[in-house]
């Protein structure tokens, strides 16, 4: 890692590192590239440090965290203004264990799926009006868990989400 970046090798790393790691922006408010101007962009919204030199010049390692960081909020469907309260005050530290923790789970989601074989059962099982889970043996899942599935989604705002009544 290095301890200063041109704005341009800002952008760069944050987008390869994004892209080795799978991760995306969740809504189409978000551009999927990270470039010069989305970081301007970021830093004017107070998302980032200021630069420690010239604007324009020099960037540290703290500011790319920070934008990896919001880049991962974004990619579950976090508005900038929720993801500033999420990065507000956190140390280089935390930003390195947050920006850690979530490129090894982004990983480990992205794993690719196995060639389809001909004795496999689809099933699929709707969980709003656009999310699908699909087992490729068949299985189905219990009504209960599909509930609880469908609270946590309407808890964070999925779009299409079923109202879920409470008991």
């Amino acid at each position: 890692m290095k301890d200063e970046y041109s704005l341009d090798e800002l952008a760069r790393n944050v987008q390869e590192w994004c892209q080795s790691h799978g991760i995306h922006p969740a809504n189409g408010q978000v551009a999927e590239a990270v470039t010069e101007r989305t970081i301007r962009y970021y830093r004017t919204l107070g998302l980032l440090d200021a630069a420690p030199g010239s604007y324009l010049r020099s960037f540290t390692e703290k500011q790319r965290l920070q934008i990896l960081a919001v880049r991962i909020y974004q990619s579950q469907g976090f508005p900038l203004r929720r993801i500033h309260e999420h990065l507000y005050g956190k140390s280089e530290a935390e930003l390195n264990a947050f920006v850690q923790k979530a490129g090894r789970e982004m990983q480990s989601l992205n794993t690719p799926f196995d060639a389809v074989a001909p004795s496999e059962r689809w099933s699929v099982t709707p969980l709003t009006s656009d999310l699908l889970i699909v087992s490729r043996q068949g299985h189905s899942l219990p009504p209960n868990l599909i509930r609880r599935l469908q609270a946590t989604l309407a808890e964070a705002g999925w779009p299409g989400s079923p109202e879920i009544k409470r008991n």
